[in-house]
Order: C-alpha cells, then structure tokens, then sequence
C-alpha cells in the first residue's frame, strides 16, 4: 500500500475528493486529511488525523524500546560476567534491567509528545500557510483509479507519495469501527 498526498486551500473541494473517494469504495480508514483548521473539518464531518498520528510517538517510543532492550541486556551480561547463580544473587540484575527498559521506552514516548511526526513535519509550511492535505492509503494497483478521480478536482494538486499504514492496520480499524457500530 501506499499513501498519495494532495494540497489544497479550498477546503470545499477537498470535502467533494472525500465524498468521491468514499463512492468509489475507500473507506474512512484510508482517507486522512491533514489541517491546523480542526474545528472546521469537524464542522464539515471530514475525517481528520487523528492528533496521536500528528506527534512522534510511536516511533520516539520504539526508539527508547530499543534503547532499553540494550541496557537490560547490558545488566544481565554484567551479572553473567559477576558469575550471579542463584536466584536471589540474578534479583538486582534483573530488577535493574526491567526497571532500565520500562524507562527508557516510557523516556521514548515522552519525547516523542513533544515531537511533531515526520509526515506533519513534512508539510509545516504548507499547514502554516492554511494549506490542507488529503493523505489516501491504496493499493498501488488502484493508482489509476484515484489519479481519475483527483483530476475531477482541480484545486488538489499532487504533493507526492509515501509510506501507508499496513493493510492489516487498516483492516482491523474497519473491522473495530464496525464492531462499534454493531454494537448497542
């Protein structure tokens, strides 16, 4: 999968390309727009990214993941070398190490609250400008498709491609929102 992005200040036409990406089958779960204007796509009912996608923290927390996983691997190699046999002696080494991957992942993420994600920072100014985009995850077999859809629109103009959410994430978020809906 990938994600097409497209730019736009007209607000209005950019809820038209969502209803038209909706008729043609995409879901809600693959069309993201991408605004500093959140009261009015909430006005407008567009769906908008989620503020957990616009911060690093999913990626700044896997860092510190690793970064912990490291240090806890250092501890229990330093209780190797110090020859701990018993389960009381391996007690502090693994305390410790537990205690140096929890922080550190916890240390991760809360760097990445204070973080802006690659994708927002990718397109900063054009937000600052009052710019919007429209980020839509597809197949790359379905590329024609939205490229004749997004010519209809003529104020979206393309702003690249990237990387798109796996298609099991997008799946299991279908399958969650209809679980909600099912639900009394």
């Amino acid at each position: 999968m990938r994600r097409y992005y497209y730019v736009s200040n007209d607000l209005t036409d950019i809820e038209k390309a969502e209803i038209d990406l909706f008729d043609a089958g995409y879901s809600q779960e693959q069309v993201h727009i991408l605004s500093q204007q959140d009261a009015e796509l909430e006005k407008r009912h567009l769906h908008e990214v989620n503020p957990f996608a616009r911060l690093d923290i999913l990626r700044s927390g896997l860092v510190g993941a690793a970064i912990g996983a490291s240090l806890a691997v250092i501890v229990l190699l330093i209780g190797f070398v110090y020859k701990a046999e018993t389960a009381i002696d391996w007690l502090p080494f693994v305390f410790l190490a537990a205690v140096l991957f929890f922080f550190s992942t916890w240390e991760g993420g809360f760097y990445g609250i204070q973080v802006r994600s690659a994708e927002f920072k990718r397109f900063q100014d054009l937000l600052n400008s009052g710019f919007h985009v429209l980020m839509v995850d597809t197949d790359t077999k379905d590329q024609d498709t939205l490229q004749r859809l997004m010519a209809y629109h003529e104020s979206l103009s393309d702003a690249g491609e990237g990387a798109a959410r796996p298609e099991w994430l997008i799946a299991s978020q279908r399958s969650f929102h209809a679980f909600v809906k099912a639900m009394p």
